[in-house]
Formats: structure tokens, C-alpha cells, sequence
């Protein structure tokens, strides 16, 4: 195990996890909600932080940030089942990209984001947790949008 994983893996679960309860909370009519105004439903902005998941694992094979990719199953914005199936598999694939960096990578590498930004593995990391965390707290005002309550006791004192 690598470095970044042996320091900051459980940090990573424990940031995770906030999303196995969310998915756990959520029903399929729940993905359905759009807050007024021009913002998308629920299950539209989960689709986003999957792709922007996506992203952030294949950058750490390739070295390179490509926000392009688009999942191809629009039913992961409309069912909680396929919104699990697809996020236990990003979560594997993600996992297994971090598992794969050598020290070599984690010391002298730099990930390509365009001319301004260049982080290390580290700050990607880091950055990639960080919009998780992004992600919870817009999935907040959903909720509260819903008057739905936290989905764990976690989400109150993680997110607020």
C-alpha cells in the first residue's frame, strides 16, 4: 500500500461513506426533485459527481484531468438501484487508481489540469475529496429542499 493510502485512505472511506448513506436515504422519486430556478434534479447532479468521479480516477492512471466523459445510462439519474450499482463501481475503480500509485508517482508526478494548474497526486487527492464534500453540501439544500432529514448522523457533523 502506498503512501497517500496508508495516510489518507480511511479519511477517504469515512468522506465515502457520507455517499453509501446518502444512496441508502434517497428513493427513486426523490432523484426526481429539482430545486426552483434553473438548477437540475437531484438525480442529474449525482450523475454529475459520478462523472466528475470518473474523471478524477482516470486522471490518476493517465496523469492527465479530462472532464469530458459522460456516463452513458441515464437510468443512474432516475433509479436508486443503478445510481448504487454505478457508484459501487466507481468507488472500486477509483480505489484501485489510487492502489496503483507508486511512490515514484506520488513524489514526482504532476497531473495535467491545463497551463494554471499542475498538482501532485497528493493535492489531486486531495482536491478530488474536496469536491466530494462540494457535492454533500449541495445534495444538502436537495434534502432540505425536500424537507427530507440528514440521511446519518454523520451528515450533521460533516456538513451541517
Amino acid at each position: 500500500m502506498n503512501t497517500l493510502m496508508q495516510q489518507f485512505g480511511p479519511i477517504l472511506g469515512m468522506t465515502l461513506d457520507l455517499r453509501h448513506q446518502l444512496v441508502d436515504h434517497l428513493t427513486d422519486a426523490d432523484l426526481a426533485y429539482r430545486l426552483p430556478g434553473a438548477n437540475v434534479t437531484l438525480g442529474a447532479l449525482c450523475r454529475e459527481m459520478g462523472e466528475v468521479e470518473h474523471a478524477y480516477a482516470e486522471s490518476f492512471r493517465t496523469f492527465r484531468m479530462d472532464f469530458g466523459y459522460r456516463h452513458p445510462d441515464a437510468s443512474v439519474e432516475t433509479s436508486v438501484a443503478a445510481l448504487r450499482r454505478w457508484y459501487q463501481a466507481l468507488e472500486a475503480d477509483l480505489m484501485a487508481a489510487l492502489s496503483a500509485l507508486s511512490e515514484e508517482d506520488l513524489g514526482q508526478k504532476q497531473i495535467d489540469r491545463g497551463p494554471s494548474f499542475q498538482p501532485t497526486p497528493v493535492v489531486q487527492f486531495h482536491t478530488y475529496r474536496e469536491a466530494l464534500l462540494i457535492f454533500y453540501a449541495r445534495v444538502s439544500l436537495y434534502l432540505k429542499g425536500m424537507n427530507k432529514p440528514y440521511p446519518a448522523e454523520q451528515w450533521q457533523y460533516w456538513i451541517g
